[in-house]
């Protein structure tokens, strides 16, 4: 087997498969590219059994082979070269020669019939979303999903499919975010639950360009390009959560998001670090923000100038969760809709596209006396 590439080529390549490479396994063979020559086309793949990725450029080579390399090794090597032709050639010790200009680079190689196999996942329904809108999607709901495992689902982000409508949904019991793309045409109502560090990964593969989605029982594929990111899902019932929604919160207050956000900000450093507890004041036309750390003896207030419809009120979040919230919503203004101190409050922004909505929900937490 032999066949020329460039190395900015080859090492853009391998740079798109590496986050599939586990940094510690009990399993050596997964710290491998699995290399495949296969008509004319150099297939690099990669996986730590939970997410994969595979990608492809087209090479002139004659015969078609498989080999397992060391990851790590053979990206630090093509990363560290100046731009050059490289020639790959193996040979029958297990060594794969790597030739340039300025020198020569054997890497020992093994069997490609250890590694894993990379799961197959059916074309037969495709789904088409442009990488901008599904990479706003993921960085708007991604921060609130669940790192506790007591409940499985929770920890990863939710793929609703509807008749005219597709959902991502999460949540950690303390905070809920639904992002909807609205005129999206689905035979049928379907969920799934894609992992919380495939979306991590997936929202840093995104680009502008178009991405192919097909589904299975048990994993999701994602096609950009020449590039495939499959990862398997989360084989749990996504609670409820159209319930913990409340339908009616007739107290509105619409403020600056840039105001409230730096003033939170502020608020962090004088919350408790036990209860980081901050207190909104809720008047017609202002709100007062406050924070106290009993021991440290500090305490904050703030006034801030806002536009409220409601029942003089006081109530209790957590400012960590706040700031998560507010730092999520690109408007210049947002609207919260509050019932009681005890109540769910839901959290909008006052401006959004006809084909998406954005609801955030807070709950609130007892004042301490």
């Amino acid at each position: 087997m032999e066949f020329k590439v460039n190395s900015k080529v080859l090492e853009k390549l391998l740079a798109k498969v590496i986050p599939a490479v586990p940094s510690r396994t009990p399993m050596p063979v997964l710290e491998n590219f699995l290399l495949e020559i296969k008509d004319g086309a150099l297939i690099v793949s990669a996986t730590d059994l939970e997410i994969a990725l595979r990608a492809s450029i087209n090479v002139a080579a004659e015969a078609n082979i498989k080999m397992v390399v060391p990851a790590r090794l053979l990206y630090d090597v093509i990363r560290n070269l100046e731009e050059t032709q490289i020639h790959f050639e193996n040979s029958a010790n297990y060594k794969l020669k790597l030739k340039t200009d300025f020198g020569t680079y054997n890497i020992g190689y093994a069997s490609h019939e250890d590694f894993p196999a990379i799961p197959v996942v059916s074309r037969e329904k495709e789904i088409v979303l442009s990488g901008t809108n599904l990479k706003r999607a993921i960085d708007q709901t991604s921060f609130a999903m669940s790192k506790e495992d007591m409940r499985p689902a929770m920890t990863g982000t939710l793929l609703e499919f509807n008749s005219n409508e597709l959902r991502f949904v999460t949540t950690d019991g303390h905070r809920l975010v639904k992002f909807v793309y609205k005129d999206f045409k689905c035979d049928k109502t379907e969920q799934y639950i894609i992992p919380e560090r495939a979306i991590s990964v997936l929202s840093k593969l995104l680009s502008e360009s178009d991405v192919k989605i097909y589904l299975s029982k048990t994993h999701i594929s994602f096609i950009m390009g020449e590039l495939e990111f499959i990862t398997r899902l989360i084989g749990e019932k996504y609670p409820s959560y159209n319930s913990v929604i409340p339908m009616e919160n007739e107290n509105i207050m619409k403020i600056k998001t840039a105001d409230l956000l730096y003033s939170i900000k502020r608020m962090l450093l004088f919350s408790s670090s036990n209860s980081k507890q901050v207190k909104f004041t809720l008047r017609k036309d202002n709100l007062e923000v406050a924070a106290e750390d009993i021991d440290r003896g500090s305490n904050a207030t703030e006034n801030i100038l806002c536009d409220y419809k409601g029942d003089t009120m006081e109530i209790g979040f957590n400012t960590a969760y706040v700031n998560d919230v507010l730092t999520h919503v690109n408007n210049e203004e947002i609207i919260f809709k509050l019932h009681s101190p005890t109540k769910a409050c839901i959290i909008e922004p006052t401006s959004k596209k006809e084909s998406e909505e954005l609801l955030l929900l807070l709950m609130p937490v007892r004042l301490n006396s």
